[in-house]
């Protein structure tokens, strides 16, 4: 893959990422809607049912990454593409009885998660490779925005997106929507299949190998590489702080009785936040380094936890129950903003001259790992505050901790990249 050809193909990957958030947002905002009126299930059940989902996609990250390494990026991210879809086409079957079929649905809902654990490692390997690419010629001193803060505003535009497509259809129902959600990924995964070259050569030739045996070797590697793995432990908090604006964050909202239509503001200011702010703090963050960059983010994250466990609501204001959890909230963003395209660029990095695919899915699974177990331990000290079981700031304390942790110790694994004590 020459430069040139490289700078040809990074608009269909970063235009990707937005078709697959396009579509992913279209159906899985309403899955929970459909469980309880349609399955008739209870909350707890709802839960569960949503966080097996969750864990089939970033929990076989891993799995997905090494299918990577061993049959080509582009061949993974084609088959997840029919993955998902024929998930989606599984989530609308399971309505067409007269009777819901509740084992129908749970089985759409895992194909969509391993749809997403199939091609979200493969399209991370083909942006590195692109950044690789984009990289090369250009002196070392020279500071510019990664491939991965783009693909976190295109990734945001399918996110805003896809709600209001889903909405659109929603009057034709459940099945009209996961229907178009199926035909969606069947159309990306012609569009790719088009548009993605073979990449096996092209990879080699900028330094990221491709060879058969240290494919196969990879996953191995990866799970020796001692460092790799502590730092993978460590960043898996920004994920579990990240994950709190699905978990934590509506449930202190409804602690201190702020109106529903407070979440949807939540999530309008994320977006808004990231569509704005991300190049900008990237920016920032290729001057500063990765060390460093780290180092704030993870603190940025920890002081809107500590906005919440520490400071009075008496000292927001006119409004300090919404302007305490905004200003939690735009905390917890930029410093998610700041790590996590930055954790991403590192992973090259960290692999050397062996296949990515596993070190990008080790990464992502660990932070799925620490979400699936994290939210059980969260949820529960949540709900022993609310009924003032346990002290207020404990919850939150909880959570500040392990992101306090990887401050501390990330930035160090990170500066002994390529030292010879580095390498396992």
């Amino acid at each position: 893959m020459k430069t040139s050809s490289a700078r040809f193909e990074v608009p269909v990957l970063l235009g990707t990422q937005t078709l697959f958030n396009i579509g992913f947002y279209a159906v899985v905002p309403f899955l929970a809607v459909v469980l309880t009126n349609d399955f008739l299930l209870a909350g707890t059940a709802v839960g569960l049912i949503l966080g097996i989902r969750t864990f089939a996609q970033q929990g076989l990250f891993l799995a997905g990454g090494s299918l990577a390494d061993r049959f080509g990026a582009r061949n993974t991210i084609l088959i997840g593409c029919a993955v998902r879809a024929a998930g989606f086409f599984t989530l609308a079957a399971s309505l067409w009885a007269s009777t819901p079929m509740l084992w129908m649905f749970i089985l759409g809902t895992l194909l969509t998660g391993f749809g997403g654990a199939l091609f979200s490692p493969g399209l991370n390997i083909l942006v590195a490779a692109a950044q690789s690419a984009r990289d090369q010629g250009r002196p070392a001193e020279t500071k510019r925005t990664t491939l991965f803060a783009w693909l976190s505003i295109t990734g945001e535009i399918g996110a805003v997106t896809g709600p209001l497509v889903g909405a659109a259809l929603w009057g034709w129902g459940f099945s009209t929507v996961a229907g178009f959600g199926a035909a969606f990924f069947v159309a990306i995964g012609l569009f790719l299949w088009a548009n993605l070259r073979r990449e096996d050569s092209e990879i080699s030739s900028l330094g990221l190998s491709n060879d058969s045996t240290q494919r196969k070797s990879s996953l191995r590697e990866c799970l020796r590489d001692r460092r790799f793995v502590a730092f993978c432990g460590l960043h898996a908090s920004d994920l579990l702080a990240y994950n709190q604006l699905y978990l934590a964050i509506p449930l202190e909202l409804e602690r201190m009785d702020l109106a529903t239509q407070w979440l949807g503001i939540v999530f309008a200011w994320i977006s808004i936040l990231t569509l704005t702010l991300q190049l900008p703090v990237a920016w920032l963050a290729a001057r500063l380094g990765p060390s460093i960059t780290l180092r704030l983010g993870y603190l940025f994250s920890a002081s809107g936890f500590a906005v919440l466990a520490f400071i009075p609501a008496s000292a927001f204001g006119n409004e300090p129950g919404s302007a305490r959890i905004m200003c939690a909230v735009t905390l917890l963003t930029l410093g998610h903003m700041s790590v996590h395209p930055t954790a991403l660029s590192l992973v090259p990095k960290f692999a050397g001259t062996l296949a990515t695919g596993s070190y990008f899915g080790l990464l992502s699974s660990c932070g799925g790992l620490a979400v699936l177990l994290g939210n059980m331990l969260i949820g529960w000290l949540l709900t022993q505050a609310i009924q003032e079981l346990l002290p207020g700031y404990l919850p939150w304390l909880v959570l500040i901790l392990p992101l306090v942790l990887a401050s501390l110790y990330a930035p160090g694994i990170v500066r002994r990249i390529g030292t010879t004590a580095f390498r396992r």
